[in-house]
């Protein structure tokens, strides 16, 4: 399981590149990509005179910001990707949660509007495209039966997707070098319970406090590590899987 951040997704060079890395992957493993789009979701609010607001690392999102979601992630961010995977000779799927119930969310926050935790992740369709060798992209739009639709974080995403396809390992591509601690520095691996000190402690806030909640969470689900590592490396996706010591294993 891979998840994309939306910075690196911005630029058709790192998206380009990050679509052969991992159609290179996919060529022999099973692979499942999930995404954001946070970048581009503020960029098109900002046009429009849409404030963007945050609690603790998580959109707030109105009716108007959850139309926003639809279209960015689901549409533009997702399409363009897919045709990235097209052009690197994959066979991606583009996907949201909503598709044949792949992730069912309910409403996390009332501070947060439309913003959805992930209760259900359901792994067959994943499975089905997979043992075709397609590639499922995965947007963080998920749903309910009821026909709701949440905006879920990415991070919360990846990891729903990641328990119900039974990964492993779960791999966050993103715009930074790893996990900073108290003094700055990268740390190589952390527990799952250094990585909740860093939160208490104030030292991972926003987007990394998202991301370290999310890996501590895939650890309780099953998976053996959640890897944080920088995707503008190029041959990022190959040296993390050969073992390569980049950026910050979560094990734990």
């Amino acid at each position: 399981m891979i998840k994309l951040g939306g910075t690196l997704l911005d630029a058709a060079e790192s998206r380009d590149r990050l679509a052969r890395e991992i159609a290179h992957v996919a060529e022999t493993a099973a692979v499942v990509v999930v995404h954001g789009g946070g970048k581009q979701m503020t960029r098109y609010l900002t046009e429009r005179g849409i404030e963007s607001r945050f609690v603790n690392g998580l959109r707030v999102t109105t009716p108007e910001v959850l139309d926003a979601v639809v279209k960015i992630f689901a549409g533009s961010v997702n399409t363009q990707l897919v045709s990235a995977f097209r052009a690197a000779g994959a066979k991606p799927v583009g996907l949201t949660g909503l598709d044949a119930g792949l992730v069912d969310a309910e409403p996390l926050n009332a501070e947060l509007g439309h913003v959805g935790r992930p209760v259900r992740s359901n792994g067959n369709l994943l499975d089905a495209l997979t043992r075709e060798d397609f590639l499922p992209v995965v947007a963080c739009v998920a749903g309910d039966s009821q026909g709701a639709i949440y905006n879920v974080n990415a991070d919360q995403m990846a990891v729903a997707c990641a328990s119900g396809f039974g990964s492993r390992r779960l791999i966050f591509l993103t715009d930074v070098e790893g996990v900073r601690d108290g003094a700055g520095e990268i740390r190589a691996s952390l527990t799952a319970d250094e990585a909740a000190g860093l939160i208490r402690e104030g030292v991972a806030t926003g987007g990394m406090q998202a991301k370290l909640e999310a890996a501590i969470f895939a650890l309780k689900q099953g998976l053996r590590e959640v890897i944080i590592a920088p995707g503008a490396r190029v041959g990022i996706v190959e040296s993390l899987l050969a073992g390569e010591p980049i950026g910050t294993r979560v094990v734990s």
